[in-house]
């Protein structure tokens, strides 16, 4: 059962492929780096709805942030390195302290703060392998609604029409509800 930060712990723990993609991106020695979002989100709603296999994603979030190197290129040769030991996968390596231009807001402070940023709380999660292999668990907004199944946007997105016309969108797009039947929409 899936009721605190430390049952999430365990459920990436004893998993072999979750673990190994970590990894993998700890070999890149990105500062402050986090693989967010859907990574950490799906594996919750599978494990709550008694899923026995994943459910796929449209790609894996990396994210990092590194102020001295802010070439977009870097991030593709991130990608790259990745995709040679996980060709399969669909890489997005992000450096957080160049995205706040993309996104059109305030410097980020570091990769915790733009993860605090995200559309939802259920995708404002972060999860990494730290230099003496344990596993970390970052939840800005905790993890109440994702244990809950519980999508709303977070205190950010609220503060603005111009991003909860972003959060409606991303409700559309996403459609969450039907790949994981328990999820409830909250409509601030």
């Amino acid at each position: 059962m899936l009721r605190n930060k430390q049952n999430i712990i365990e459920l990436f723990n004893n998993d072999k492929q979750m673990i190994a993609i970590l990894r993998a991106v700890q070999t890149l020695n990105l500062p402050d780096w986090w693989i967010c979002a859907g990574f950490v989100r799906s594996k919750i709603w599978d494990v709550l709805h008694g899923f026995s296999h994943p459910t796929p994603t449209d790609d894996i979030d990396v994210v990092y942030f590194d102020p001295l190197h802010t070439e977009e290129t870097m991030e593709k040769e991130f990608e790259q390195k990745l995709k040679s030991n996980f060709p399969n996968i669909p890489w997005s390596v992000k450096n957080e302290a160049r995205m706040h231009h993309i996104n059109g807001l305030e410097p980020y402070k570091n990769t915790i703060d733009a993860i605090s940023k995200f559309p939802e709380t259920v995708t404002a999660l972060g999860i990494k392998l730290d230099e003496n292999e344990e596993l970390k668990l970052t939840a800005p907004h905790g993890l109440e609604d994702v244990l809950n199944m519980i999508v709303r946007p977070t205190p950010y997105f609220i503060e603005s029409e111009e991003r909860m016309k972003i959060y409606y969108h991303r409700l559309q797009k996403k459609k969450w509800h039907d790949k994981w039947n328990n999820v409830t929409y909250l409509i601030e």
